[in-house]
């Protein structure tokens, strides 16, 4: 953990990570930006939950680390009652003046998932976490808190980057530096999660997993899809014990 992390008490961030995302906030909803993968990995993520949880209508739902809302106001959009939470204030700020020029209803709060599952613990029918874990000192405890939020029998979703030597090369290497698909210095390799890693935490928080899946992009038709390879980005599906 270098100099500027943080992960005593509930403030479980790292403040190079929350200033590099402050930098780039007013890009948020600029689909051809550095946040251009998040707009289109979107559709498909958004899809995936929707397959494994159903119907999102009426759901309560918190998307932990929400940024400028992309995730946050789809899922809005899909007639969920959603809470958007970050400690970046400038995303947060971005993703409510998005949310006047859409008309679409997000509750936006900078708090952490550590804090917000102590003022509200088992509060939400869905917990979604994605593209976050990578970018705190502590995901274990996010994935704790993820947890304590969602209702006995409730499903919490994340996704994030495994380890190992292809993802480097994939997420950082070429995504970062040959592609330019991501500002350079995006993702530390070091803080990326294994899927047994990360399946660990969940079931020592009290969480199954229920389902993975993989995220390919490729290069030459510059086009994510849904697969079984999740040995760069994955996503995992869990729930709660009853």
């Amino acid at each position: 953990m270098n100099a500027t992390s943080s992960s005593t008490g509930s403030q479980n961030a790292d403040q190079a990570e929350l200033d590099k995302f402050s930098a780039l906030a007013s890009r948020w909803w600029d689909a051809e930006s550095e946040f251009k993968p998040l707009h289109m990995i979107n559709p498909l993520r958004l899809g995936w939950i929707k397959e494994i949880a159903g119907s999102l209508a009426g759901k309560s739902i918190v998307d932990v680390g929400c940024g400028g809302g992309i995730l946050a106001e789809s899922l809005a959009r899909e007639g969920a009652q959603v809470t958007g939470i970050d400690l970046a204030h400038k995303s947060l700020q971005v993703a409510k003046l998005h949310g006047l020029e859409s008309g679409i209803k997000v509750a936006y709060e900078a708090i952490s998932a550590e804090d917000l599952a102590a003022r509200e613990p088992g509060a939400f029918d869905i917990v979604t976490c994605m593209e976050m874990l990578e970018h705190v000192p502590e995901p274990a405890s996010v994935v704790q808190a993820c947890a304590t939020l969602v209702k006995p029998g409730g499903y919490v979703f994340f996704s994030t980057l495994n380890r190992n030597p292809k993802s480097f090369l994939f997420a950082i290497v070429g995504a970062e530096y040959l592609l330019n698909m991501l500002p350079k210095g995006t993702h530390s390799y070091e803080n990326f999660i294994k899927p047994s890693e990360l399946a660990a935490s969940a079931r020592q928080a009290g969480l199954s997993v229920t389902h993975m899946a993989g995220m390919e992009y490729n290069p030459l038709t510059q086009i994510y899809r849904m697969s079984r390879d999740t040995s760069v980005n994955y996503l995992m599906a869990t729930r709660r014990e009853a």
